[in-house]
């Protein structure tokens, strides 16, 4: 039986990807804006990207999920506006990595922040994990006051490690534990 996960807050609806988000997920993907931080780099075609999601929407539909892979949609308008996705790490370590891409035209207005801590509050009340963790370039302002605003630490500084179309770049490291301080959604599902 395939799970069904939607997680909500006032603006945002996250669900798992399917084959019919194909088109907005090519569209993401190769925006030269969300490309800049981003090692996966624009696919050549729409079927290149197909074979980007299948695996992920194979794991999506697992009966023990390990990597979700989230779409974020604007609630009122169910616009596609994003991805985020969420792998856990071993079990003994109760630990999980995430990472998010938004569309361009929603830069700025705090929907990253917002899906982050939706993902946050599941992983923490519905996951019972201990520790979440992200990486970042650190050129990618941006994404560090998303991750620090949501209470995520600065834990290390990979060097040379994000094969970047501007060359190789390094990586702010961020983790939250269960036991931190943070700005919480409300989580309905």
């Amino acid at each position: 039986m395939i799970k069904t996960i939607e997680l909500f807050n006032e603006r945002l609806k996250l669900r798992l990807i399917e084959f019919s988000d194909l088109n907005a997920i090519h569209g993401l993907h190769s925006l030269t804006e969300t490309d800049r931080y981003n090692t996966l780099g624009i696919p050549e075609t729409i079927k290149v990207t197909k074979e980007i999601i299948t695996p992920l929407i194979s794991d999506n539909q697992q009966q023990n999920i390990l990597n979700y892979t989230f779409a974020i949609e604007e609630l009122r308008t169910g616009t596609f506006i994003g991805l985020l996705g969420f792998k856990l790490g071993a079990k003994k370590y109760n630990n999980a990595e995430v990472y998010y891409k938004l569309n361009v035209h929603y830069w700025g207005k705090g929907y990253a922040t917002e899906a982050l801590n939706l993902v946050l509050d599941f992983g923490f009340k519905n996951l019972k994990l201990h520790r979440i963790t992200a990486g970042c370039a650190i050129d990618n302002i941006a994404s560090i006051k998303v991750l620090e605003k949501v209470g995520m630490k600065r834990e290390g500084h990979a060097r040379q490690i994000l094969p970047l179309k501007s060359g190789w770049s390094d990586n702010f490291e961020y983790a939250i534990l269960e036991t931190d301080k943070r700005k919480s959604n409300q989580l309905k599902s």
